[in-house]
């Protein structure tokens, strides 16, 4: 789910709704197995009807961001796609660094990696190759918001970061109204999550997010100096690979990944 706006002059605008419209089914055609989708599937997960489907399909075609697929009967992803993100900046740790890294670990480790950063009390993936492992359940996790304490990326991060950024963080998670809030105010638990995983030495979620239930995760903090910026996963199905395997092999793994991105980001210039 993408990260909402937060610029206050944005409620002084109208939506354009057309556009709205038409960079979700961008978003549903990107989520898409092989970035390729119909008519009626787009539109049962936009919610929109077929014929606006249908009409912002064919604006996207003439504008060279979508092309026609299979004879017509499906629309894929177009060249013009990929130059719009020709322009993007992102942190210079994450695309000098940790992109190629996560990209060169990848044949290792099998299993997709999602990269994030904390934002507004959420994890935020920044970088990811699910859309590069075999072995992954999905294909765009990039802008996805991960919740902090049931996630192994919120878990890493929390437990390494700064002290003043995980008091900051968690008491944004107490004023919420969800479930999440209600775990943040249960300082018992959030001490022996922060007391486990630093004892253990990385972070472990095993189905604890309900919306990723069928999904253990193994999470590592990208630090610069003592405190984490960030952190990295690695994600797998439950009961496909067992707990030694887990611990012996791809744990090792990922600490080695993380370090190697951690050590990167720390040689970068600061600015």
């Amino acid at each position: 789910m993408p990260v909402p706006a937060t610029d206050p002059q944005a409620a002084l605008y109208r939506e354009v709704r057309g556009l709205s419209r038409g960079l979700a089914v961008l978003r549903a055609l990107n989520a898409a197995p092989g970035g390729i989708g119909g008519v009626a599937e787009l539109a049962r997960i936009t919610g929109l009807h077929r014929t606006t489907v249908k009409r912002l399909l064919e604006t996207l075609r003439a504008e060279g961001l979508v092309h026609h697929k299979d004879e017509g009967t499906s629309y894929a992803l177009g060249f013009e796609v990929r130059r719009l993100s020709e322009g993007y900046v992102g942190a210079e740790w994450i695309d000098r660094v940790a992109a190629p890294a996560m990209r060169d670990h990848l044949r290792a480790l099998s299993w997709p990696s999602d990269l994030a950063t904390p934002y507004g009390g959420f994890m935020i993936v920044r970088e990811s190759t699910h859309r590069f492992s075999m072995l992954s359940q999905h294909r765009a996790t990039i802008g996805i918001r991960i919740p902090m304490l049931v996630s192994s990326l919120g878990r890493a991060w929390l437990t390494w970061c700064a002290n003043e950024e995980r008091e900051a963080t968690l008491s944004l998670l107490r004023n919420r109204t969800d479930a999440i809030a209600e775990m943040a105010r249960d300082g018992a638990y959030v001490k022996r999550i922060l007391r486990e995983t630093r004892r253990r030495g990385y972070a472990v979620n095993k189905g604890e997010w309900a919306s990723e239930a069928s999904v253990t995760a193994i999470g590592f903090p990208v630090r610069i100096g003592e405190h984490a910026i960030g952190a990295i996963n690695l994600v797998l199905q439950n009961n496909v690979v067992s707990d030694r395997e887990l611990a012996t092999r791809y744990v090792p793994l990922l600490r080695s990944l993380a370090n190697e991105i951690s050590k990167g980001a720390a040689s970068l210039p600061r600015r």
